[in-house]
């Protein structure tokens, strides 16, 4: 048997005994010749495939489009950006606007307060709507002779302050009466002084459906305020006669009620001529 050239040989009859150590470190040897090709393969092998990977990277880089369909080299250079523009800004004007008039202005003074003084102008219509509540209105009176209308010493108070006029209304509802008495003065100053002073009342204006009440004696609830140039007093009762204490709820309901609505048309009298004065329409 022949191990190839450099190996051990016998032939028949040769007595001699094979060196199996020697065999096995040939056979090692081989091995691991074997091993390092394979190893030194694979590290060409990895080598090449970095250097093909690293070539497209760097095409793509080059000569590649970007997402927005333009090249990196066509990209503007920070010189190339515009640094100004010759499109003018937003310029705004250094004036502020006027404020809006003033409501209360048009009703202080009888120089800006020109629109008439009527009845109609400050109790329009048959009836009065606050909320639920309905009441009917009764008999209307208007008179440049302030002290008539009124009882007490409240006749004299409106005279001394320069009153120019009073105009009453009565309104009613389940057997009570309600008269409020509108004192017109020139200014602000002329009524809130009348209404500080304030004694004695309004006179009950009675008609059109309402019997005479608050008189006689009766005692009435009474009420004194003023808005703007103008006082508005009222004075509030039973029709038949009965007296007014402070478990009146229902008497000292419609007092109420008749006194906010104659500071409501007052305030609007001052906002129809104040948007008048200012252009806008009327709310």
């Amino acid at each position: 048997m022949s191990f190839g050239q450099g190996g051990p040989s016998w032939g028949p009859g040769d007595s001699r005994t094979p060196d199996w150590a020697a065999l096995a470190e040939a056979s090692a040897a081989r091995g691991r010749r074997r091993k390092w090709l394979m190893i030194g393969g694979g590290a060409v092998a990895t080598a090449a495939v970095a250097a093909i990977v690293a070539t497209a990277v760097i095409t793509t880089g080059n000569g590649g489009a970007s997402s927005s369909g333009k090249s990196a080299s066509e990209l503007p250079t920070p010189a190339d950006l515009p640094s100004e523009t010759s499109a003018p800004g937003p310029s705004f004007s250094s004036v502020a606007p006027p404020p809006p008039p003033d409501p209360k202005d048009y009703i202080a003074d009888e120089k800006k307060d020109t629109a008439p003084v009527t009845v109609d102008a400050f109790f329009p219509g048959r009836k009065l709507t606050m909320g639920d509540r309905v009441y009917a209105k009764g008999a209307t009176a208007r008179t440049t002779n302030c002290a008539t209308t009124t009882q007490g010493a409240l006749g004299g108070i409106l005279e001394s302050n320069g009153c120019d006029q009073v105009i009453r209304a009565t309104y009613s509802k389940g057997g009570i009466a309600v008269t409020i008495g509108l004192a017109v003065f020139g200014t602000e100053a002329e009524a809130r002084k009348a209404a500080q002073q304030a004694s004695g009342g309004v006179a009950s204006l009675g008609g059109s459906g309402v019997p005479t009440f608050c008189r006689a004696g009766a005692v009435c609830r009474r009420t004194a305020n003023s808005y703007g140039r103008y006082a508005y007093f009222t004075v509030g009762g039973y029709t038949s006669g009965k007296n007014v204490t402070t478990n009146s709820k229902d008497v000292y309901a419609v007092g109420d009620d008749l006194t906010e609505f104659a500071f409501r048309q007052i305030r609007h009298r001052g906002e129809v001529q104040a948007s008048a004065a200012a252009g806008l329409p009327a709310s």
